[in-house]
């Protein structure tokens, strides 16, 4: 039996699990998998997949003006290879691959919206060319109801065009962490066993909500001085915003990191987890809200993307209103002071997403949607 030519389009990756889950899942009798990577230089998943054995194509792309190029390029590999369909991700990746494709005369061209409502929030011109690459793709997936909404109530995509798959996880890498591994980051990223350490792993940007966090926290020290804030990922747009509010705290109350390989690891090191972007549309997904609670951290959210989806307040985490700095203060003192609270959300929390979110349940769906 012939396999299915599979080719992935994505842009600006360095390294990405969910990539390499897929790459490692995908059923080899049925599917022939490769990738074409737009980026600045050589990734991290560039150097799995050349590992793996699997075909990549890299090619070099830094900003809008190798727009030319890369389209150029896609379109010839994807003429040379000519896979039954084209898989996109992201929307530089979306917009130069899907227009190959169709070039190409590739029929099947399916696109996974990873974004939100922030070009509609933010960047009202990014949304002519959203719809551009709704036009261009043959099939949607949206990894969450609210993306479905956007696409198709703001959007206008014909329904028939989009399907809804989570994002699936090798919830056993959040799961199982070597001990040594945290003691190591412990050393590293709290060296004097301060406590709470509250996390915070999010870009700077307006619609995540770190602006509400960090007053939260302020009012955390007072009633407990040696608390110590952990900001990952800490680069974005929103940086000196940020940066006026951490301005009013103790610089031994904090602490930011712009990059850490292992994020399974730094979930132990956090007392709380917050994640509390300002409205519903704000994620796509939000994949955090899974790590956390795969991670058995008690969590404090919003909700955004998935969580509106399986995320009830009391029972799995604590739910706040969006925008509310009082109501997480609250959230964080609660959860530092009621230890069978703490316990119930963490065994819920953990529970729910084992039995929603698995990597087997996004691969099914994802083979079915190439084998239809």
């Amino acid at each position: 039996m012939n396999r299915i030519k599979i080719t992935y389009i994505l842009s600006n990756i360095n390294k990405a699990l969910a990539f390499e889950w897929i790459a490692a899942n995908l059923d080899q009798s049925k599917f022939e998998l490769q990738f074409i990577l737009l980026n600045p230089g050589i990734s991290e998943l560039q150097k799995f997949l050349e590992e793996k054995g699997i075909k990549v194509y890299a090619f070099n792309y830094k900003s809008k003006k190798n727009i030319p190029a890369a389209f150029i390029n896609t379109w010839w590999i994807l003429k040379k290879e000519n896979p039954t369909l084209i898989h996109a991700h992201l929307f530089e990746a979306s917009l130069i691959g899907l227009a190959a494709g169709k070039l190409a005369g590739i029929s099947k061209r399916i696109m996974t919206r990873h974004h939100g409502n922030q070009h509609h929030a933010y960047f009202p011109k990014a949304v002519y060319y959203d719809k551009v690459i709704n036009s261009l793709a043959t099939h949607i997936i949206a990894p969450s109801e609210s993306v479905k909404n956007i696409l198709i109530n703001l959007e206008k995509v014909r329904p028939t065009k989009v399907s809804v798959v989570h994002h699936g996880f090798d919830l056993t890498y959040f799961d199982k962490i070597d001990s040594d591994k945290v003691e190591f980051l412990k050393s590293k990223y709290n060296p004097d066993n301060k406590f709470p350490v509250i996390g915070v792993i999010s870009r700077y940007m307006e619609l995540k909500g770190i602006q509400y966090i960090i007053p939260a926290f302020k009012k955390i020290v007072e009633l407990y001085p040696n608390a110590l804030l952990i900001l990952a990922n800490a680069n974005g747009s929103y940086k000196p915003q940020v940066h006026q509010l951490l301005n009013q705290l103790n610089v031994n109350n904090y602490i930011e990191i712009s990059f850490e390989p292992n994020v399974a690891t730094l979930y132990r090191l956090f007392d709380i987890f917050i994640h509390v972007p300002i409205e519903q549309s704000s994620e796509a997904f939000g994949q955090i809200y899974i790590e956390a609670l795969a991670s058995s951290i008690p969590s404090i959210f919003t909700l955004s993307g998935v969580a509106s989806e399986f995320v009830q307040d009391r029972k799995n985490a604590l739910v706040v209103p969006y925008k509310n700095s009082e109501e997480i203060f609250n959230a964080m003192k609660e959860l530092l002071t009621n230890v069978p609270l703490r316990s119930n959300l963490v065994k819920e929390g953990k529970k729910n997403v084992f039995a929603s979110f698995t990597l087997d349940q996004m691969i099914s769906k994802l083979e079915n949607l190439y084998e239809s």
